[in-house]
């Protein structure tokens, strides 16, 4: 399907196998829907893991296209612990939304609801856009004929750590996040934000 990549999602594809040479690459379709009304050229490219790195990798291709705002505009890219089409549908849904323009574009440090567990049986239900840190900037800047793509990092997180996130602001969040040494693709990750009810056990025993 690469022969249906718009230029700009081209070199986007360029910069993910040049920053990835190791990783089998492959592009794939979006799920169907009404996403193609408003990002009638958007694919995905799935990165598969390595011996040296692990973790599959999603990235939208295309959204710049449809969202960009003098020659500046955003991708996105999820780690996963699998290879299945939920996570095609996850970057799908995040581009309509995003594509939606207004309050609904996101940005750095903005969280989005996935309406559903991110993979089956985790307690995350929400994305917040980071940095993608793990991958520095050489992933995050990708430079364009017409001006430059940022790749942003979808980190899938709980309901208690939006509603921390929302009070304390991202940075709070990420140092939590961090003081934990989570896995980030790991579904089963515990929150590092007590929920209610763990606060309430907490009282209880006190």
């Amino acid at each position: 399907m690469d022969h249906d990549l718009s230029p700009a999602a081209a070199v986007v594809r360029d910069h993910l196998a040049a920053r990835f040479p190791a990783r089998e690459l492959t592009v794939l379709p979006a799920t169907q829907g009404p996403i193609y009304e408003r990002v009638p050229g958007l694919h995905m490219i799935r990165l598969a893991p390595t011996r040296e790195e692990g973790g599959w990798l999603y990235v939208t291709a295309g959204l710049w296209d449809a969202t960009q705002h003098h020659g500046h505009g955003l991708e996105f890219v999820l780690l996963a612990p699998d290879h299945d089409p939920r996570h095609i549908e996850t970057l799908t849904m995040t581009a309509y939304y995003h594509a939606a323009g207004g309050s609904f574009a996101l940005d750095h440090g903005h969280t989005v609801p996935i309406g559903r567990p991110w993979i089956r049986g985790s307690a995350c239900r929400f994305l917040v856009v980071s940095l993608p840190y793990l991958w520095g900037p050489s992933l995050e800047m990708c430079s364009l004929p017409e001006g430059h793509a940022r790749i942003l990092w979808l980190l899938p997180i709980t309901r208690a750590e939006r509603n921390f996130k929302h009070k304390h602001g991202l940075e709070a969040l990420e140092q939590k996040l961090e003081a934990a040494r989570i896995a980030p693709s790991d579904p089963c990750r515990k929150s590092v934000i007590p929920g209610w009810w763990q606060r309430m056990r907490r009282a209880t025993a006190a």
